[in-house]
């Protein structure tokens, strides 16, 4: 399953409900210039969720409702292939996470990108990681990202998966390291709750995207339309558009 949108004047913005390592086979090398992949770092982020959010409510049944879908997907980080194929359909990557599977980074990095959530005194990472071939230092993010509090409170996101980053986080990296490495052309191979692509099209950069789990594949498609378009899908299956001003 797939969906494509490309209206004149806007970017392209194509995404896919597919294993990402069988979408990249059919891809020629190169095709991308930049790559930002969040893959499952293999610490099993998704069952903690559950039991941090169990607690919360009381119960283990409410735990499911917090993000959907539970199933075990943050058993293992990537195979050594997956990656392999990421070097061979892109030009630049940026790969969070890869503190947790070194070993299957083929090369050193002058640049890491350090993610510092600001999240206080707690059991979570101070901080997130991300393993980069770009020509650069090493560069830091300081975003708030904790729970219910978030740096921008004003105009909050929906979390809608257990390890969701922000929009302002990957418009950050691609208005940092788009520039300098030209081009404009960008890949994520496990989008998840689809920031990734929500920065991509309001920064005007044509965005590919691939996500394995049909229950956050529905529901990041729902969240792009609602957040670029302001199309807002009710209950009963019935969609509104929100209408600004200058429609």
């Amino acid at each position: 399953m797939s969906k494509n949108e490309d209206i004149i004047g806007n970017p392209k913005s194509e995404v896919h409900n597919c294993d990402c390592m069988e979408y990249m086979r059919g891809l020629p090398d190169k095709c991308f210039d930049l790559v930002i992949a969040d893959p499952p770092y293999g610490i099993a982020a998704d069952a903690r969720q559950q039991n941090r959010a169990g607690k919360r409510h009381g119960n283990a049944a409410a735990a499911s409702r917090d993000y959907g879908n539970a199933a075990s997907w943050d058993l293992q980080p990537p195979t050594r292939d997956v990656f392999n194929e990421i070097f061979r359909v892109s030009r630049h990557q940026i790969i969070f996470g890869a503190n947790h599977f070194i070993s299957r980074m083929p090369i050193d990095a002058s640049c890491w990108i350090v993610w510092d959530k600001n999240n206080g005194n707690n059991g979570y990472a101070d901080c997130e990681l991300a393993w980069t071939s770009l020509p650069s230092a090493v560069r830091k993010f300081r975003y708030t990202w904790h729970g219910m509090l978030q740096e921008d409170m004003s105009n909050k996101e929906i979390r809608i998966h257990p390890t969701q980053k922000p929009v302002a986080l990957y418009g950050w990296l691609l208005k940092t390291f788009l520039p300098k490495i030209g081009g404009g052309k960008v890949f994520d191979p496990m989008m998840g709750s689809q920031s990734s692509r929500i920065a991509a099209y309001k920064l005007g950069y044509d965005y590919c995207g691939c996500e394995l789990d049909k229950e956050y594949f529905d529901k990041g498609c729902e969240r792009f339309e609602r957040e670029c378009h302001g199309i807002i899908k009710l209950d009963d299956g019935t969609t509104i558009k929100q209408l600004s001003i200058f429609d």
